[in-house]
């Protein structure tokens, strides 16, 4: 029980990260909001760029909860996918250079954009050691269950860890892109830009690194 409330805490916390990274969009919603001069388009283009999150969480989830061999090969897929994980964060510490693809994308598009953002930084995929603990067959009989109940079980499992992590990434990235358009606004965004590429490397590494280690402890020897 202790585990899978950490790794709903790490849920949530990925999320409200993932909020604070510039790169995952919400000076774009503050830059709508000042172009279009309507207080109402803040919240509009934080939902888009909401929704998009969400879509890019669920592409990638959702291939994971279908997986009947998760019963059998849970620690092993877990392992694969911390690798997968640590791979993503190790290329993105060589290659620091942003998608150029995203630079194409229309500012009226920004549910698109977000998919995008999140696919092409890995974000979805930082979820997925930790979807998998969540989802860890211990404790059901799998001899007695079928197949269909367990995939509906982690296929809502899979809707849920996307929401939670959507609505934290939402309320830490619209509460910085409030304060700056009602206080602060985009000159002092221009001079206080912080990049957190580094740190989002490391993290994927970091997060790669926590799912091998625990999907190592709940193999049998």
């Amino acid at each position: 029980m202790t585990t899978v409330t950490a790794l709903w805490w790490a849920v949530i916390v990925s999320g409200l990260y993932h909020g604070l990274n510039p790169g995952m969009g919400w000076p774009l919603a503050v830059s709508a909001a000042l172009m279009e001069r309507k207080t109402s388009a803040l919240p509009g283009a934080l939902v888009a760029l909401a929704g998009g999150h969400f879509l890019a969480m669920c592409v990638i989830l959702l291939p994971f909860s279908f997986m009947v061999t998760l019963v059998y090969w849970e620690g092993h897929i877990r392992i694969g996918a911390g690798l997968l994980v640590i791979g993503l964060g190790v290329y993105l510490l060589i290659n620091r250079k942003h998608p150029r693809f995203l630079a194409r994308v229309p500012p009226s598009r920004l549910a698109l954009w977000s998919f995008l953002a999140a696919m092409a930084h890995g974000a979805g995929l930082m979820l997925v050691p930790i979807f998998l603990g969540i989802c860890a067959p211990e404790g059901l009989d799998a001899g007695h269950r079928a197949a269909e109940n367990l995939m509906a079980r982690n296929v809502g499992m899979a809707f849920i860890v996307a929401g939670v992590h959507t609505a934290a990434m939402t309320l830490a990235g619209g509460a910085l892109a409030a304060g700056m358009y009602f206080w602060l606004g985009l000159k002092f965004l221009s001079r206080a830009w912080f990049n957190l590429d580094v740190v989002w490397a490391l993290s994927l590494i970091l997060v790669g690194a926590i799912g091998i280690m625990t999907a190592s402890h709940t193999m049998p020897i």
